[in-house]
Parts: C-alpha cells; structure tokens; sequence
C-alpha cells in the first residue's frame, strides 16, 4: 500500500496526532490534522519521555530537537514522603547505551512536533470542532460544529480521553472514579538540582517532582486518594492551600515546594478500559484511533506520551508496509493492544505501591532498601520489557 499523495485527516493536535502525521508526511501521505483549539498551546506540565518514546522521536528525526527541549534523567529516586528518608535509588545510567530517559515540558514537546509535521508538509486546520463522526457511508466523515462536511479515506482519531472516535467504534464508555485526584503544578527550581526524578510515598498520596528547562523549573505532580468527587479534565483550578493541607505531614523539602504553589490544576484520576475496537477497515481506507484514545492510563508510570509516539509510528508503519489498508489496520491492533493494556496494568499497580500504610508500608519500604542494597539494578531490570522496547526496528 502506497502512501504517497494518500489522504489522511487526524482528528486532534496532541503527542500521538503530531507525532503520526509527521510519520505518515515522511512516508509521502498528504495529511490533514483537524484541532478544535484557536492556536496549538498546552497547560503547563512536565512529562517524561522514557527510552522506548525517545527512540520514536529518534525514527522521525527529531532527537536534535529533543535534546535541545529537555533534560537527561540520571535516577528515580524512592524517598520515605513524611521523614524525607531515600527508601532506594533506580540509575537510569543502567538503561542501555544511547537510550535516553528525558524530562520536558508539555508544551516543548508539542512545539517541537508541530514543527515537524509543517516542516514535512503536514496542513494544520485550526477552529475545527468535530460535531459528529459518520462512519455509516462508504467512507469516513466529520461534520464540524460550523456545519462542514469532511470526507476522508483515512481518518484517525488522535482526540484524546473523551474521543467522538473511539466512541462511535466502541460505544459509550464506563470510567469509573479511583478515589484519587492529582493536582498539577510548575514552580521555579532551586539552582543546582540534580536531574532526578523524586517520588515521595506516604499512606494514601505520594508526590513526583523533577526539574525542567536546564534546571529552571520544577515540574510537580501530587496525588491523593479521597472520596470527595473531581472531575476528570486538564482545565479545573483549585486552591493551593487544599493542596498543601494534603501534605501537611511531608518534609520540610515537599511542604517547600508546594508554599510556592500559587494556583494548581486539579483532575479527578479515573480508570478506562483499554478500547475493545481500535480500527475499522472501510472500502480502501478506515478508521483508527491512538493514544488517549485507545488506551488512557493513570499516571503512574510516565508512559501516556510514550505510548502515544509507539502508536504513531506503529500505525504509519503498518500503512505503510502492508498490501491494503485491512492488512495494514488488523496489524496495528493486533500489535499495539498487548503492549498497552500491560503498560496500562503496570501503572495501575503502582497506584497501589506508592500509597502504603502501616504494616505493609513498613515491610515494603524495608524490603525496598535491601534490595537496593543488595542488588541495585534488580528493580529497574523488572522495566527491560517496557524501556528496551523500540518499535523503530521492530522488535515486540
């Protein structure tokens, strides 16, 4: 299947929707991403590129970017949340050479996909706010909210937690609320912070902080489990003061960070099923979503954006490489959902983890220790199958 001059249009202009329409732009498509927004901006947060993502980046051409926008990470660094006690140490050193662990900031990242999608000739459609999704013709369509009718021989829905795609090839979804909330902040570094990945564990909440642009900022995530209902979006404000009493009980270095706080993002944390249907074959095109839309995860394990780069070019691969799109879309599937509903599992037991209280928590931290101790590389070797995974040679 040949895609050059192939029409694609990408509903969404996030990690995943960038990231596949530079992909499928190398390989000679002629794509269309359609963004709802006014301009390309992101809420201002850290994210972590692991070397799995990076190694995407790397395919596309965009490791020179990427190493500009970001910070190399040198550890994960378990820290005892109410005494500030190290429980143990993961070296990201060990990782194997010329994998990269990255911190960034959101909107470096969207910045420098965008750019590569223009610069491979991508069209971006600001103002497009998808209305309905058709998929009852013999080809996909959009109707946007201003009444435009958009047919298209391959549309793929990179449009995130509350996908029109993903709904109208799985039906309404059933997420259900975890009980934790996460607050979201961006505070000024101290100088000289080593670029290190903090997870601050304490009975039910912990907090991860590491810094962004060459140490001048710190980025923050704090999570707590409540009964208290939040809604799930990335736009809701709350007062810091609510935050800070949740970590009241940390040290001295959290209860630091979060006096310089002024105004979070709060979202309630809330569980989805990995999408059952990811594609749908249609005459000589299809559907397919990706991303968000596909898989959400908690954040737990730092791997939405790269989960999200591995189905772009997974999915243009696919396109790509197989006699039709059928082939080409039965193909992404079958190889992207194992990998993402065991990703998905992963950060749902490190929930778990990191909220530990009593005897259990006394146990796992002492064993955590020992084990750092004894055997230091034995807890980041449980992460082989997640880092060493690069879908740019084909290998899982």
């Amino acid at each position: 299947m040949s895609l050059t001059g192939q029409p694609v249009t990408i509903l969404g202009a996030g990690v995943a929707g960038l990231a596949l329409a530079r992909a499928l732009a190398l390989r000679g498509a002629a794509v269309t991403v359609l963004e709802q927004a006014d301009a390309i901006r992101e809420v201002g947060a850290g994210l972590q590129i692991s070397p799995n993502g990076a190694a995407v980046l790397r395919g596309l051409d965009l490791q020179a970017d990427l190493d500009a926008a970001s910070m190399r990470a040198e550890a994960v660094q378990l820290i005892d949340g109410p005494t500030g006690d190290p429980v143990t140490r993961l070296d990201l050193a060990r990782l194997r050479p010329g994998h990269g662990y990255h911190f960034l900031h959101r909107a470096d990242l969207i910045a420098l996909l965008l750019k590569g999608a223009e610069a491979a000739g991508v069209t971006l459609r600001l103002l497009s706010r998808v209305g309905e999704v058709d998929l009852s013709g013999p080809v996909p369509a959009v109707v946007l909210e201003s009444g435009e009718r958009l047919q298209t021989p391959l549309l793929i829905g990179a449009d995130g937690l509350h996908s029109k795609v993903r709904a109208v090839l799985n039906g309404a979804g059933q997420p259900f609320f975890t009980h934790q909330v996460a607050w979201r902040a961006v505070i000024p570094c101290e100088p000289g912070a080593a670029p290190v990945a903090e997870v601050h564990m304490g009975p039910r909440r912990h907090l991860v902080s590491y810094p962004l642009r060459n140490g001048t900022l710190r980025n923050i995530v704090a999570v707590e489990e409540r009964d208290k209902w939040a809604e799930e979006s990335w736009t809701l404000r709350d007062d810091a003061i609510t935050l800070r009493i949740a970590f009241e009980r940390f040290s001295p270095r959290v209860r630091g960070w979060l006096d310089r706080v002024e105004d979070p993002w709060l979202w309630g944390l809330f569980r989805h099923q990995v999408a059952d249907a990811w594609v749908k074959p249609m005459g000589q095109g299809g559907v397919a979503i990706l991303g968000d839309a596909a898989h959400p995860t908690l954040p737990f394990l730092a791997q939405g954006a790269s989960m999200g780069l591995e189905d772009a070019w997974v999915l243009a691969q696919s396109l790509a490489t197989h006699d039709s799109p059928a082939a080409a879309l039965a193909a992404y599937q079958s190889t992207r959902k194992p990998r993402t509903t065991r990703i998905v599992a992963a950060a749902n037991a490190n929930a778990r983890a990191y909220h530990l209280s009593g005897l259990p928590r006394m146990i796992g931290h002492t064993g955590l220790r020992l084990l750092g101790r004894l055997s230091p590389g034995t807890m980041l070797s449980r992460f082989d199958w997640l880092y060493d995974h690069d879908v740019t040679v084909g290998r899982g």
